[in-house]
């Protein structure tokens, strides 16, 4: 989600000018006309002058009045908006995000026992960061500045434990404030003491205060761009990072010494950490590291420091979800988070490394776009594109492969595995037998707690298939289903039954069968502590291969899935397990060509050559029938509430509308849905924010809870859907009826700058999260809009024309899969594409995506909204509508928000058909609902008219005193006039 660029305010000032104009017409006659009568008698002149004066204002305001209630209307109802947050329901979400915190916060290393530590003790905290916590992320993901927030400190101070208030004061006297990562410019910058700075006085007074340190280091990211992996390059100015309106820095000078090696990236420890830690470690024995980032970060520094204890991740936590850390420090809480991504010792060495950032084509200039952005200034987008070289092996499901192939020494590679964490209790999980009927398979999982205190525990269910070298790929390890206990005491037990679908196994075979297949022969079933360690096993045997294809599709999909993505291919060499991933140096290695395909070049469209009647016309159905228009209909949009989709009363109340009707529910669909008064359709708001919801117009929000790494971490199904629940609670008492989220892009990296805000490098682990959010939200009738569909797992070049490749499997199985969890889970939802291209083709004009894989296959019912319609060269309604997007994210005039290209029938159906999906959705939201559906006018129009009466009676009035001073005056120069004549 972006703000208003400045393209966007010219548009403005463009779809007003005319009255401007009319505005500056009407003041330069009156003032003429106001010259041209001074040598007129006084009381003529007068008369004219003040009757001048009455016809400029009054035109004055009917202009401003046709501006309000013409091209502004948009923005005056947005900003007029109502709805407040009640203290109950803030209250109880303050209760729900610091339990989501204590159960996301995932303990890494706990040697010797060394936390808890007892309430009471003191504790000596370095870094500082410990003075300014990551709390949220950048962007859509920002914290609303309405909520007081809970810090670092306060939680320990809070949880009983005192700190060194000499090494808080040392740290906040070095630098107050943490330099800002924002959407537009980004100050990387990572403000650390030299230890020179640190006086034998103040280390002596530390030991004696504490024989216990706490290290806290912190790494922010946000929208708008990823994480530097060259931060050098960050400091000299040299860095290019693919968007054309960001602008990163690095001061440094603020630290005393260079704080970077040649070639140091932004998730390694800066020199000057590095000296902290060392000097931490030369004077404790014992010290609790925090990490306080939500991306995975080299933490190998940890095995060179035998000090270090004990280690915490603890992501963005939101207003007041660093409560639980001091509870977890102290003992009050026990943690059970678990890693959501792996992390690796060196992120040189895994497989995306060079197939991540900024790649820009040599020959499509002819398409490049110049425009005005979010700073102001003048930049062009070239396209550009990004190869997902990898295929199918993401995350652990690459590490754990390749280990079994013999690729990588795991041990020497991974350092902590997916779904990893520790407790202060041990577990013991026993797996009963495999039961298989109508395609589930089923079981249950008995976890017992063996230690002395209190704690839940996470079951994690993994299948490995069985391989052929040379066949369909497949990774070692695969989640499939999770689940979490509830709090056991010392001794307790409790029997989890887990099931899955036997066709959750299939592997989309895209080159021979072109469609899923469930191979012959056994899979490994089993309960795991992590990805890679097993905990026990059964085997569950295919007997023959079962190909879903022709008939035979998947029980979940409502037409059989075949491949559909051909066409992003691309011509590149995807990493292959055949042969012990013989390929891997030759598949990972950068991009040998800069040039766009000659077949899929000639197939590429932005503005300046889509908006054709030739080439709209070829995304239409050729044998459409005619659209009936303005029909007569006594149906109202609220007597459709509740009916099927397919109801012929859905035909009679779309047969009233006309065009014009449809376009404006089509073209400005910017954090609300329009009305249309013919078929009583109320404007309906929508509101932004990942782990929040936020009234950009109002200013009204919500407390931010922890962000989306914290929520996936917790593994706990309830707590995501009480998350939703209440999003849903807070959206309805805000008077909004659509939340722009939850995000479950993929962690295809660990630099991607949205991290933060997307779950998981897994899919599985994303989409049961994001479903069970979505059906929180909608049990309070609030539509989740999920999003971004798909493949937008990077913010660089993500509006310069991002040409994303890969291969269907992997857009199946990987990017796709979140999104299909929701769709077929969740009883309404809405869709927000994504700003990239798939392939040649952009996300939100791509039909392959928004027709044949999501509405058909999957059955989805709602409405699809583009992200933010700033055009970049290549967003278009008339793309978008012939293939399968439905609304526009913009609430203003654009170059080309609105229908241009509508004559023909195919046309036709398209606006009909976005403008049903968008009805549907909203009919059956919290909206319509009798409590809240209020058919009145907005409160902006009433007062405009108040204003506009009160206007003409002044004016009425002035006109009188004019004239009544007119004919005073003449009636006095009467007598002179006579007299002088005599």
């Amino acid at each position: 989600m972006l703000s208003i660029n400045m393209d966007d305010v010219l548009n403005v000032l463009t779809s007003i000018r005319s009255y401007l104009i009319a505005i500056g017409v009407i003041i330069a006659i009156a003032v003429v006309l106001m010259i041209a009568v001074m040598k007129l008698n006084k009381p003529v002149k007068k008369l004219i002058r003040g009757t001048a004066l009455i016809a400029m204002l009054t035109g004055i305001v009917v202009c401003v009045n046709m501006i309000c209630s013409g091209p502004m209307s948009t923005m005056l109802d947005l900003v007029s908006g109502s709805g407040t947050i009640s203290k109950t329901t803030s209250d109880e979400t303050t209760v729900l995000a610091q339990d989501i915190a204590r159960e996301g916060i995932v303990l890494l290393e706990n040697n010797d026992n060394t936390l808890p530590v007892a309430s009471g003790s003191k504790l000596n905290v370095f870094g500082w960061a410990s003075t300014n916590p990551i709390l949220g992320g950048a962007g859509s993901g920002a914290l609303n500045d309405a909520y007081d927030q809970i810090s670092l400190l306060q939680s320990l101070k809070d949880a009983g434990i005192e700190t060194n208030s000499e090494l808080t004061q040392f740290y906040t006297d070095y630098k107050a404030d943490r330099p800002v990562v924002g959407m537009w410019n980004q100050d990387w910058t990572l403000p650390e003491p030299n230890v020179s700075l640190y006086s034998d006085e103040l280390m002596a007074n530390a030991k004696s205060f504490s024989d216990t340190a706490m290290i806290v280091i912190s790494r922010s990211g946000g929208e708008g761009a990823d994480l530097p992996t060259d931060m050098n390059a960050v400091i000299d100015g040299s860095y290019m990072d693919g968007t054309t309106y960001t602008a990163g820095t690095y001061d440094d000078t603020l630290n005393e010494g260079n704080d970077w090696d040649a070639g140091d990236h932004y998730l390694q420890l800066t020199n000057r950490e590095e000296e902290m830690i060392d000097l931490v470690c030369a004077n404790f024995d014992k010290v609790v590291l925090v990490y306080n980032g939500a991306n995975a970060f080299e933490l190998g520094f940890i095995k060179d420091h035998p000090q270090i204890k004990s280690v915490l991740w603890v992501a963005g936590m939101g207003h007041v979800g660093m409560e639980a850390l001091g509870e977890i420090v102290a003992g009050e809480v026990n943690p059970s988070g678990k890693t959501i991504d792996t992390y690796v010792y060196d992120m040189e060495k895994t497989p995306w490394w060079n197939n991540f950032g900024d790649f820009n084509y040599t020959n499509m200039d002819e398409f490049a776009y110049t425009s005005t952005g979010f700073t102001g200034n003048e930049s062009t987008a070239n396209v550009s594109f990004i190869n997902y070289v990898e295929g199918i092996y993401v995350g652990y499901k690459f590490y754990e492969t390749a280990a079994l192939e013999g690729l990588i020494n795991y041990d020497e590679t991974v350092q902590y595995p997916f779904g990893y964490g520790l407790s202060y209790t041990t577990f013991e999980q026993t797996m009963g037998d495999i039961t298989e009927a109508d395609g589930q398979i089923s079981f249950d999982v008995t976890v017992t707690n063996t230690g002395s205190v209190a704690g839940k525990d996470v079951v994690e269910v993994y299948f490995n298939p069985p391989y052929v070298s040379g066949g369909i790929e497949k990774a070692s390890a695969n989640l499939v289903q999770f689940d979490k206990t509830q709090l056991l005491e010392p001794g307790a037990s409790e029997t989890i039954n887990i099931s899955f679908a036997v066709e959750d196994m299939a592997s989309y075979d895209y080159q021979n069968a072109k469609a899923y297949v469930l191979e012959a022969g056994d899979y490994v079933i089993s309960i795991n502590s992590d990805s890679h360690n097993v905990i026990d096993s059964k085997t569950y045997t295919v007997d023959s291969t079962v190909t879903y294809s022709g008939s035979n599709s998947r029980e979940s999909d409502l037409v059989t899935a075949t491949n559909t993505f051909d066409y992003a291919e691309g011509d590149i060499e995807y990493l292959s397990r055949a042969d012990g991933f013989a390929n891997y140096a030759a598949a990972t290695a950068a991009p040998k060509s800069y040039e766009m395909a000659a077949d899929a070049k000639a197939s590429f469209y932005n503005i300046s050559n889509y908006l054709s009647a030739e080439a709209t016309a070829a995304d239409e159905d050729a044998n459409a029938e005619a659209v009936t228009t303005g029909a007569e209909t006594t149906l109202k949009l609220a007597d459709l509430r509740g009916l099927d989709k397919n109801d012929p009363k859905w035909d009679e109340l779309l047969n009233s509308m006309s065009l014009d009707d449809m376009n404006a529910l089509i073209s400005l669909g910017g954090y609300q849905t329009n009305s249309v008064d013919s078929i009583g359709k109320v404007r309906t708001n929508d509101c932004d924010g990942p782990a929040s919801i936020n009234n950009n117009f109002t200013g009204v929000g919500s407390l931010g809870f922890p962000v989306g790494v914290t929520i996936a971490a917790t593994y706990n199904k309830e707590l995501a859907y009480s998350f939703g629940d209440y999003i849903g609670k807070m959206a309805d008492e805000m008077d909004v009826s659509g939340w722009y989220a939850p995000a479950m892009n993929i962690h295809r990296t660990a630099f991607a700058g949205r991290n933060f805000e997307y779950y998981s490098e897994d899919p599985i682990l994303s989409g049961y999260v994001a479903s069970e959010a979505c059906k929180g939200s909608w049990a309070n009738g609030v539509y989740a809009y999920i999003k971004h569909f798909a493949m937008n797992d990077q913010e660089e070049n993500r509006c310069d024309m991002l040409c994303t490749w890969s291969n269907e499997q992997a857009i199946r199985e990987t990017y796709l899969r979140p999104f299909e969890i929701c769709v077929k889970n969740v009883d309404m939802c809405a869709v927000m594409s994504s700003f990239n291209y798939i392939g040649n083709r952009w996300a939100g004009g791509s039909a392959s995506l928004l027709k044949t894989v999501l509405r058909d296959e999957w059955g989805f019912n709602g409405f699809v909204l583009t992200d933010y319609f700033g055009v970049y060269g290549y967003m278009s309604s008339d793309q978008a509508i012939r293939n399968g997007t439905d609304c526009m994210l913009v609430n203003y005039p654009t170059a080309t928000n609105n229908v241009q290209f509508r004559d023909t029938n195919g046309a036709q159906q398209a606006m009909r058909e976005a403008t049903k999906n968008i009805l549907y959705t909203v009919v059956n939201s919290r909206a319509y609902a009798p409590e809240n559906l209020t058919m009145g006018m907005a409160s902006w129009k009433k007062l405009m008219i108040v204003l506009d009466v009160i206007f003409g009676a002044l004016m009425v009035c002035l006109m009188a005193i004019f004239i009544k001073n007119f004919l005073k005056r003449k009636k006095e120069e009467a007598p002179a006039a006579t007299s002088a004549e005599e």
